[in-house]
């Protein structure tokens, strides 16, 4: 069977939309200069989520929110933006794009914007366009390959589940091994391993109890250790 380029760029058209439907464009809490299209309360958007698709039982949307992980990357990718200038990055797991984003304002060459869930792609890329930076996508699990033309290598706020955390972990190894700088923004979650990386900076992080156990969640940016 033959692809449908015009059906693809008609459901990506699509997601876009609902995403501008159903969401705000705010600030996010602790890097306010970048701004992301966000859901006010995870159950409606998560509902109208699985409506739209017609299909039950959905992961969370977590695109439409600015996970405190991801926020604490951003604040300090913006802050040493040595650390990205002139260089190529994927961020994985891009969820809303915030990382990615911040990666290309410090001054990347290139950014790219992984994340399997092609909603996550349209909040990406219309989150890239509304704090005026450019990303290129992709929905393919790259955790499957070898890690590619990579400078550095951006992940927020992934180790929440036992299974993706020993692939992110195994995917790290491989980019490390190559050569390239591994960044992490993560509070702790219960399948991150702390003591493969070294600390940067912590950072408080307003958030809701709806999304975390705390109304200030304190996260941190970690490096792999060579």
């Amino acid at each position: 069977m033959g692809t449908n380029p015009q059906g693809r760029d008609h459901d990506h058209q699509s997601r876009m939309d609902f995403l501008r439907a159903n969401t705000r464009l705010l600030p996010s809490k602790l890097v306010p200069e970048i701004r992301l299209y966000l859901a006010e309360q995870s159950l409606p958007i998560w509902e109208k989520t699985e409506k739209v698709l017609g299909e039950r039982n959905l992961p969370p949307p977590y695109w439409a929110f600015a996970w405190v992980g991801g926020q604490a990357l951003a604040r300090y990718i913006l802050d040493n933006p040595e650390l990205v200038a002139g260089k190529r990055i994927v961020d994985l797991g891009s969820g809303s794009g915030i990382v990615a984003i911040a990666a290309k304002g410090a001054g990347a060459k290139h950014v790219l914007a992984a994340d399997i869930d092609p909603f996550a792609s349209a909040a990406a890329l219309i989150n890239a366009t509304a704090n005026n930076v450019q990303l290129d996508v992709t929905n393919d699990d790259i955790l499957g390959g070898p890690p590619g033309d990579t400078d550095v290598l951006l992940v927020g706020d992934l180790f929440y589940e036992r299974g993706l955390s020993k692939r992110v972990i195994a995917f790290m190894e491989q980019t490390a091994a190559a050569d390239a700088t591994v960044l992490v923004g993560d509070p702790r979650r219960n399948y991150f391993p702390a003591e493969r990386f070294t600390s940067l900076a912590q950072y408080d992080v307003p958030t809701t109890r709806e999304l975390e156990d705390q109304e200030i969640k304190r996260a941190a940016v970690w490096r792999w250790k060579a």
